[in-house]
């Protein structure tokens, strides 16, 4: 082992050996279908957080914020579900070496914060869509903008550490 060789952590480890780490390292067609699954559903997700969070912060407020939610929300929900399935899939094929890469702990730590972020804004800032926008959920729309363009770009930062 070189000496600068990072130790594999050890849930990294076994995600890799599991059958899922197998499946998308030997098949054909898994992993890519994976990645570009992965790749659409974060569009989705970041374009639809970035709309809903720009009409919390006052634009196009000619449309209500309980329509544009009702209209984006289901979507971004939709699109982290398969996010998340996919980027799991995507991890298990070289989890020892990603696990270790700076770029995929900044967007682990980012997903979190979000994570924090979404239940921050849905139960106290602006538990109704029908309530008024006041300055918390303002700037929980803003970190959200923040939190999750860094999720696209340290996402998309990985392949090159």
């Amino acid at each position: 082992m070189d000496e600068h060789a990072v130790a594999p952590v050890a849930w990294a480890a076994w995600l890799e050996a599991s059958a899922l780490g197998h499946a998308a390292r030997d098949s054909l067609w898994l992993y890519p279908l994976v990645s570009v699954a992965h790749v659409l559903a974060v569009a989705v997700l970041v374009g639809g957080i970035l709309v809903f969070d720009l009409r919390v912060l006052g634009f196009a407020s000619r449309i209500p914020l309980s329509a544009a939610g009702g209209l984006i929300l289901p979507l971004a929900r939709a699109a982290f579900v398969v996010a998340l399935a996919s980027g799991a899939v995507m991890l298990a094929a070289d989890a020892t070496h990603v696990a270790s890469n700076p770029a995929f702990l900044v967007k682990a730590v980012a997903v979190m914060l979000a994570g924090a972020n979404i239940l921050l804004f849905h139960v106290i800032a602006l538990p109704s869509l029908e309530a008024p926008i006041g300055g918390l959920a303002r700037t929980s729309a803003a970190c959200s903008l923040a939190l999750w363009l860094t999720v696209a770009a340290s996402g998309r930062a990985i392949a090159y550490f």
